[in-house]
C-alpha cells in the first residue's frame, strides 16, 4: 500500500505550464487519499476554465505510475476549482468570430502523411498573404509541433474581461496551436472521448485567433468524437481527405467522405488530396517511381463525384524537413511547388464553394455515433 507522502512526493514534479512550479507549492492539489480503492486526488485550480487543466490531469497519473510503478491505480481526480466560472459568468462570444474560412484536413487512416498536408497548407497560404492558423486537433498523436520545431514551446495565456485566451505561437507566418504545447513530450495521452472533446473545446474557445482568412484543422485519422465535436463547435466551411494511392487507404479514405456527407453532418467536401503519389530520385529527375500504385487517388476522385487537389510526391526532403520544422512549402522543391499548387487549388474550391453554397451552420448531431 502506498502512503500519501509518497503520492505527494510524486506530484512535486508535475509543474503547472504557466506558472513554471509544481501544484503542490501551488496550492493546486488540494488533498490526496489512499484507500483500498486506489488513490484519489483533488485539484483547485484557481479558476475552473484553466486551459492547462486537463494537461495537469494526465500529467498526474504519468508521475503517479513513474514513482509507484504502473500498477498504481488512481480511483478518481476530482476538480474543485477556487473561483467557479460558469456560462453565466463569461461574457458572450461566438467561437472563432474573426475566421473567415474552417478547414478541415482528415484522412480514412494513420500514416498517409495527412498532418504533414495539413502543415504545409497552412504555410503555403501563409505565404500567399492569407492570414492563416493552424489547430492541431490530433489530440491522441500531435505531430504539429515537431513540424515546426516547437516541441518545447509553452503558449502564453492573457486575460480579457474575465476569460483567459491561450496565445497561439507565430511561425512562418502561421498562427499555431496543439495539444502537444501542453503535454510532455514523451507523454502518452491517455484521455476518454469525452476529455480529448473537452480540451479540443478550449483550444477552439480560448484560442486567440483574431481575424484569419484560413483556420486549418488537422484531425485524428478516421472518424471519431472529435470530429463530431468540431461540426457541432463551429461552422466548418469545407473538408479536404488525404490519402495514398494504395487501395487499403483509398477504402479508407472513401469513409471519409462519407462521413462528411452524411446526413448527420452534411459538411461540403472540398477535394482529395493524393500523397506519396509517386517518388522522383534527386539523380533521375525526369523519372517517376509509383511506389503506392498509380492514378488511385484520380479514381476515387471520379468515383465520388469530388475534385482531385493535388498529387504530392515523395522526397527525400520532405522527411527530413517535416523532422527539422522546416515545411517542404518553404522550399523550391518539386514537393514544395506540388503544396502551393495545392493552396492555390483549395482557395479556388473556397471561393466556389462559398459563391454556390449557404453559409455552413453548426451540426445538430442528435445521435452520438456515426
Amino acid at each position: 500500500m502506498y502512503t500519501k507522502e509518497q503520492v505527494i512526493e510524486a506530484l512535486k514534479k508535475v509543474n503547472h505550464p504557466e506558472k513554471g512550479s509544481d501544484i503542490v507549492s501551488l496550492g493546486i492539489l488540494g488533498g490526496v487519499t489512499v484507500d483500498n480503492e486506489g488513490i484519489g486526488l483533488v485539484l483547485t485550480p484557481e479558476k475552473s476554465n484553466d486551459p492547462f487543466l486537463m494537461s495537469i490531469r494526465s500529467s498526474c497519473v504519468r508521475a503517479i505510475k513513474d514513482a509507484l510503478g504502473p500498477d498504481a491505480v488512481i480511483s478518481s481526480i476530482e476538480v474543485k476549482p477556487k473561483i467557479v466560472v460558469s456560462k453565466k459568468d463569461e461574457p458572450k462570444r461566438d467561437n472563432l468570430p474573426g475566421v473567415k474560412n474552417i478547414i478541415a484536413v482528415s484522412s480514412g487512416k494513420g500514416g498517409v502523411g495527412k498532418s504533414t498536408v495539413a502543415v504545409n497548407l497552412a504555410v503555403a497560404l501563409a505565404r500567399k498573404g492569407y492570414a492563416t492558423g493552424l489547430l492541431d486537433a490530433d489530440i491522441f498523436g500531435p505531430s504539429v509541433p515537431r513540424m515546426f520545431n516547437a516541441e518545447n514551446y509553452k503558449p502564453e495565456v492573457r486575460n480579457e474581461n474575465g476569460n483567459d485566451l491561450i496565445i497561439p505561437m507565430k511561425k512562418y507566418g502561421v498562427s499555431v496551436l496543439s495539444i502537444g504545447f501542453f503535454v510532455q513530450n514523451s507523454e502518452a495521452v491517455i484521455w476518454r472521448g469525452p476529455m480529448a472533446s473537452s480540451f479540443l473545446k478550449q483550444l477552439i474557445s480560448q484560442g486567440d485567433w483574431g481575424e484569419l482568412d484560413y483556420l486549418i484543422f488537422d484531425l485524428p485519422p478516421g472518424t471519431s468524437d472529435i470530429h463530431l465535436t468540431l461540426v457541432q463547435e463551429v461552422p466548418v466551411t469545407g473538408a479536404l481527405v488525404v490519402t495514398t494511392p494504395q487501395e487499403v487507404a483509398l477504402a479508407d479514405a472513401r469513409k471519409g467522405i462519407a462521413m462528411f456527407r452524411s446526413e448527420a453532418i452534411n459538411v461540403p467536401v472540398l477535394g482529395l488530396v493524393e500523397n506519396m503519389s509517386f517518388f522522383v530520385a534527386p539523380e533521375l529527375p525526369g523519372r517517376r517511381y509509383y511506389i503506392f500504385g498509380k492514378e488511385g487517388g484520380s479514381r476515387l476522385a471520379a468515383e465520388a463525384g469530388v475534385e482531385l487537389l493535388a498529387q504530392i510526391p515523395i522526397e527525400e526532403s520532405i522527411c527530413d524537413g517535416g523532422d527539422a520544422g522546416i515545411p517542404s512549402a518553404l522550399n523550391d522543391s518539386e514537393t514544395g511547388r506540388a503544396f502551393n499548387r495545392l493552396a492555390e487549388a483549395v482557395v479556388k474550391q473556397v471561393e466556389k464553394r462559398n459563391a454556390e453554397l449557404a453559409p455552413t451552420q453548426r451540426v445538430e448531431v442528435k445521435q452520438t455515433s456515426l
